[in-house]
């Protein structure tokens, strides 16, 4: 979309994914954390098929008559004058700050929110069904749930007033974070501790996708590691170490999440029960051949 900017922010923020996602890919050839378990050619074209399939999502929902992205709903509030930030006179870099921190909390509660909403939890599993976390596991989610998280990005920014400038700034940061934090990357442990105060971490994010309930069920910032500290979500490490540690859904411990058409229909496979939740803390915990 064009605007008072004088570039496409979508091509930007393409080039600053596409940089960043070929540093953190040869950064985690250079220094693994983990080994891992799946064929990498096989997943990585998968993860990075359900990514396009999002990216081809938001494209058509921008395309419509009335855009429907968080960039479009900054312009609609800021030309009409809507949200808090639009209603003070306060320096710009000030409303940029406050932006991103309120946007960072919007997406740590649609996190926890997508964890704890059965719906929404069919969706988000197709993240969190990745039997390894590596670069392309940042952009393996459901496109469904890229699009409600749009919406839901479209629903904060406009009582809020956020400039289009922050949310470019926003949608950057987001985007560049997910893929450090999921990045397969073995980071000194002293600079981990350092960074974990202000920003999550790979080792940090790790924990977030482990088979145990616990875990899993914690650790649920992007950017910053703060709401989790705040709202007492936060796991330091996980109970089995990181290099012990399994990662995924105990109910998929298989080949079916390296397979496309499988991630994108998972959401709509019927289950009894809730095998598709994390073990409850189970040490042997049982899983599908």
């Amino acid at each position: 979309m064009q605007g008072p900017f004088s570039f496409d922010d979508t091509m930007v923020r393409l080039g600053v994914f596409a940089g960043l996602f070929i540093l953190f890919a040869l950064i985690e050839r250079l220094l693994p954390r983990r080994r891992l378990i799946a064929s990498k050619g096989r997943r990585w074209l998968t993860n990075l098929g359900i990514g396009a399939t999002a990216s081809v999502l938001l494209r058509l929902m921008a395309a419509l008559a009335v855009p429907l992205t968080a960039f479009a709903a900054a312009f609609y509030a800021q030309h009409n004058g809507l949200g808090l930030l639009n209603a003070v006179d306060w320096p710009a870099w000030i409303k940029v700050v406050i932006a991103l921190a309120v946007l960072d909390l919007a997406i740590w509660a649609q996190h926890l929110a997508s964890h704890k909403i059965p719906v929404l939890w069919r969706l988000h599993q197709v993240h969190h069904a990745d039997r390894d976390i590596d670069v392309t596991t940042a952009i393996r989610f459901h496109p469904v749930e890229i699009g409600l998280s749009m919406l839901w990005k479209m629903a904060v920014v406009i009582p809020l007033g956020a400039s289009p400038l922050a949310v470019f700034l926003f949608e950057v940061i987001l985007n560049g974070c997910a893929m450090f934090n999921h990045a397969n990357i073995d980071l000194p442990r002293p600079l981990d501790r350092l960074l974990r105060l202000a920003i999550v971490t790979p080792d940090m994010h790790r924990v977030h996708h482990s088979v145990y309930r616990t875990e899993h069920d914690s650790n649920y910032g992007f950017n910053l590691s703060i709401w989790d500290r705040l709202f007492r979500t936060y796991t330091a490490q996980p109970k089995d170490g990181h290099l012990g540690m399994r990662i995924g859904l105990t109910s998929y411990q298989t080949t079916a999440p390296t397979r496309f058409g499988w991630s994108l229909w998972l959401p709509f496979q019927m289950r009894q029960g809730s095998p598709n939740r994390p073990a409850e803390d189970a040490p042997n915990a049982k899983t599908e051949a």
